[in-house]
């Protein structure tokens, strides 16, 4: 059992990020365990050709970083700074690591349970500056290659749509609601936010004081999961929601008559906001440009059909209780 205490304070500074380059990391899982996160399935078998043409060398370094248990060294996924850091400026942190820290950091990770580092970062320990630099290196080619051009666009905002309902939670229903919703593994009570780790036996508590606890979706977590290490400032990760999207990215069958009401282009975009999304996340869906997007986006504003708000850099719009009942689905809280 992992706990989190917090007291009043903590949990008016509990707060959401997203991270890019807790993606990139966690996603090295995708290579080395095939099958795990199947919702992603879909989305890594097309890139499987970029991912093949990376630096040979590269592309072992990357795959070693993961355990056979699939945990990933704490270093590669640092607490987000601020709510919608960039990957640069997070692959900067991991780079700032002082490299006398590189080794256990490495251990912590693997040794519980394989006994012995993988052999190329059992080598480039001799130096840790470099091998350090290697890391950083490898996983800069893996973002700007194989996830930057395709996948972190789409999956963005599916993070932003995530927090969105977040957010909603929270204000209506409350904190002890939210926790809830993350993840089942996720009970609050007594002040006391506690976390299920099947996946170790080790019983640890943690008092915020003041530091904040970071919420962060993620798309390569069965359930809320945490640093390995105690040391790092509290950061709980889950399971972001509305992933089948990205698994098969059609939009619904809107229904006839729907269709013959609204015209089908406006139809297939209520259709789709059945979760809040961007404008660039509907138009990749739709096969269609975001500007044509925008013209049906603002006809269904008008009408009352679908309401927007701003998150960040980004306008999300979702269907209205009017576009829940003209599509004849419920509300969802």
């Amino acid at each position: 059992m992992h706990r989190f205490k917090l007291d009043l304070a903590d949990l008016a500074t509990t707060w959401f990020a997203c991270s890019p380059i807790q993606e990139a990391s966690l996603s090295l899982r995708m290579w080395t365990h095939p099958g795990f996160y199947h919702l992603q399935s879909a989305a890594f078998e097309r890139l499987r050709p970029a991912f093949d043409r990376l630096d040979p060398a590269n592309r072992s370094l990357l795959l070693a970083l993961v355990g056979e248990n699939r945990w990933i060294p704490d270093f590669l996924t640092p607490r987000p700074a601020t709510p919608w850091p960039d990957f640069r400026t997070e692959l900067a942190a991991v780079r700032a690591l002082p490299p006398e820290q590189l080794r256990p950091e490495l251990e912590q990770t693997f040794l519980p349970h394989q006994q012995s580092l993988p052999g190329v970062l059992a080598a480039g320990l001799a130096d840790p500056a470099r091998l350090l630099a290697r890391i950083a290196d490898a996983l800069e080619e893996y973002w700007e290659r194989c996830l930057a051009p395709a996948w972190w666009p789409q999956a963005r905002a599916v993070q932003e749509a995530d927090l969105v309902y977040r957010s909603r939670v929270l204000s209506q229903q409350g904190a002890a609601a939210l926790f809830a919703d993350l993840d089942h593994r996720l009970r609050w009570a007594d002040g006391v936010l506690s976390i299920n780790r099947r996946w170790s036996d080790w019983d640890s508590e943690i008092t915020v004081d003041g530091r904040g606890l970071v919420l962060v979706p993620t798309f390569f977590a069965r359930g809320a999961i945490t640093m390995i290490s105690n040391d790092r400032p509290p950061q709980i990760s889950y399971p972001a929601r509305g992933q089948a999207g990205m698994t098969d990215p059609r939009p619904p069958v809107t229904p006839r008559a729907l269709g013959l009401l609204l015209g089908a282009p406006k139809a297939r975009l209520l259709a789709l906001l059945a979760e809040p999304a961007s404008t660039t996340d509907l138009a990749y869906r739709l096969g269609v440009t975001p500007g044509a997007v925008s013209q049906h986006l603002a006809v269904l504003h008008r009408t009352g059909l679908v309401s927007r708000a701003r998150h960040g850099r980004s306008v999300l719009y979702s269907r209205s209780p009017l576009g829940d009942e003209l599509t004849g689905n419920p509300r969802r809280s």
